[in-house]
């Protein structure tokens, strides 16, 4: 009986553990839009975006980690309708290309 209690204990422990793991991964992620601009530029990096956001003007791929889809504009202003691109993908973008809204 003390093995079969020590065993359940165990695998409860085990699957905590791992649905934290999980969840602390996925938390990360959440609310970050990444922009690639250059090889020698830092990646830009918006964290929880809303609303409209000029992007750089040498932005040539962006990322989107959030949990939402974000458009891609070619105006700075967020005013033309623009690509859409899903949560957990990217697209590349003209350069020049405007902003983005979230």
């Amino acid at each position: 009986m003390r093995c079969a209690t020590a065993f359940i204990f165990a695998a409860a422990g085990a699957l905590l553990a791992a649905g934290a793991a999980t969840g602390t991964a996925v938390a990360a992620e959440q609310g970050d839009v990444v922009v690639f601009r250059t090889e020698v530029t830092p990646l830009t990096v918006y964290r929880d975006p809303h609303g409209c956001q000029k992007l750089p003007g040498d932005a040539h791929v962006l990322t989107n980690h959030t949990d939402r889809p974000v458009i891609v504009h070619a105006d700075p202003f967020c005013l033309t309708p623009g690509l859409t691109v899903q949560p957990g993908y990217g697209a590349h973008v003209a350069p020049g290309s405007g902003s983005f809204s979230a």
